[in-house]
């Protein structure tokens, strides 16, 4: 293989469940885990006579999301039928938007390593109806549920602009921290608010030719894990079929593969249909949609600060590490308090530690954002320049924060009632400071000479002072008196 090389191609398709309180064209009821068939209607079921009526809340979601990927949103797009057969399709028609979508072009940032970033193309992103879902696990038969079908779907079609299964899942992650951050979409992979189609195929060289693999999609992925398994599968895959057989792209060679997450592999599913094998024309139900200069400028009224940019300006304003700054800004609700808590005077960095070290924790252990735990941004600033002076160390500050949420009382007060204050009386210490030297005779030497015990022996001094204060030593005043009769 020395004289074989290749660059993995992968563009990628993202469905996006919409939060809107009903379905795309009829009034039943969005609700996860309800009893099968029983959020359904007339219009949803297909019914002979039913005729939908499109859901306004829907196509201003899809503009925002549009206008927040950098989409040029359409002032003229209209509804199409795209027809298929399918059991959980009662209509044998999915009504979706084929050549006029409502947002064309765009791109997605996605941070790399570094504090770098790539721009990802987009196609288009348009607006859809979903399918219903099939059930296997009754017996040798299918179920079927409707729950599902109508559900407001905005489809995201990317440019095939990236190379590796990393940036595959990087753009995912960013595109779910966007429509969370637009309030559009809850965006939970766990109820199927976003599934991942990518397409994938591979340009080799070798000996000073190029060669294409054919573009596989696969089907319906679930989760981060899945989706960057999958395309690395994929990729190997394609490669040793390459190796084995020399097959390169021919016309109409396209197909569509499942995911067996159990195996971590791919399994060829069918052909890849074309699009005139869906028949699509313009729906004769639905009037189409025109989008003014007005509705336009309102829409973008709600449009926030985006992630990536958040998390590049949290690195340059705050010097936060990449790391930290994506943690922070990887819900709205937390950047937000992030900031508030910065405003109103405490250090960056050390809310930083404190919201990643506890206020997150407690946040993921309760099931909703920083926001709801009850407590204010200027209570944890209070606790944060406490920190900062000395007055409690950083691990009892942790502690602090979580009896805020559990009291509402106020970090000094808290402070006091569970004994966390740090002395910091230079006469009182520097008495404990010579008992434990008195008492570790051996450590003393190993500091004094120098040797490679030195440091060791001097953190254990230190540690024996905080012990005999039970904790409440400032380790600075402490660490200063050390290094004065040690010298």
């Amino acid at each position: 293989m020395s004289d074989l090389s290749y660059k993995v191609i992968v563009g990628l398709e993202i469905h996006v469940q919409l939060a809107t309180r009903t379905k795309m064209f009829c009034g039943c009821a969005l609700s996860f885990g309800e009893e099968a068939n029983s959020r359904v209607c007339p219009v949803c079921l297909g019914m002979p006579g039913s005729l939908p009526v499109m859901n306004k809340q829907a196509v201003e979601y899809a503009m925002l999301a549009a206008l927040a990927l950098h989409c040029e949103v359409a002032s003229f797009t209209k509804w199409d039928r795209k027809s298929y057969y399918y059991p959980d399709l009662p209509k044998n028609y999915q009504i979706s938007q084929y050549d006029l979508p409502l947002g064309s072009g765009g791109y997605i940032e996605i941070p790399l390593e570094g504090g770098r970033t790539k721009r990802i193309r987009l196609i288009r992103a348009h607006l859809e109806e979903d399918a219903g879902k099939n059930l296997h696990t009754a017996g040798s038969f299918s179920q079927v549920d409707l729950n599902r079908a109508g559900t407001p779907l905005l489809e995201i079609v990317t440019e095939p602009d990236m190379n590796s299964a990393a940036e595959v899942r990087a753009l995912a992650v960013e595109l779910q921290r966007i429509v969370r951050y637009l309030g559009v979409s809850e965006a939970d992979m766990q109820k199927g608010h976003m599934r991942f189609e990518p397409n994938i195929n591979l340009l080799i060289e070798r000996a000073g030719l190029q060669f294409r693999t054919p573009i596989v999609e696969v089907k319906n992925l679930n989760s981060f894990r899945a989706l960057e398994r999958s395309v690395a599968y994929e990729t190997q895959r394609q490669l040793d079929v390459f190796l084995e057989t020399g097959i390169t792209m021919q016309m109409g060679n396209k197909s569509t593969r499942g995911w067996n997450d159990a195996d971590e592999t791919t399994v060829l599913q069918r052909e890849k249909e074309e699009a005139h094998d869906y028949r699509y024309f313009p729906d004769p139900d639905l009037v189409p949609v025109t989008t003014t200069p007005e509705w336009l400028d309102e829409i973008r009224s709600r449009l926030c600060e985006l992630p990536v940019a958040r998390q590049m300006r949290y690195v340059g304003e705050y010097g936060l590490s990449d790391y930290d700054a994506g943690v922070l800004t990887a819900e709205r609700a937390t950047a937000e308090f992030f900031e508030q808590t910065v405003v109103a005077g405490a250090d960056p960095k050390r809310v930083c530690n404190l919201l990643t070290q506890a206020g997150l924790k407690l946040a993921n252990e309760r099931g909703c954002d920083m926001s709801a735990l009850g407590i204010a941004p200027a209570a944890v600033a209070n606790l944060a320049q406490m920190a900062d002076a000395g007055t409690v160390s950083a691990t009892a500050a942790s502690t602090i924060l979580q009896a805020m949420t559990e009291t509402g009382k106020a970090p000094e007060l808290l402070a006091e009632e569970m004994n966390l204050v740090q002395t910091s009386d230079a006469g009182e210490l520097e008495r404990i400071v010579d008992q434990v030297l008195a008492e570790n005779v051996q450590a003393v030497e190993d500091v004094v000479s120098g040797g490679k015990k030195s440091k060791k022996a001097r953190g254990f001094l230190l540690g024996q002072v905080i012990q005999k204060t039970k904790g409440q030593a400032n380790p600075k005043v402490v660490s200063e008196i050390l290094d004065r009769k040690l010298s």
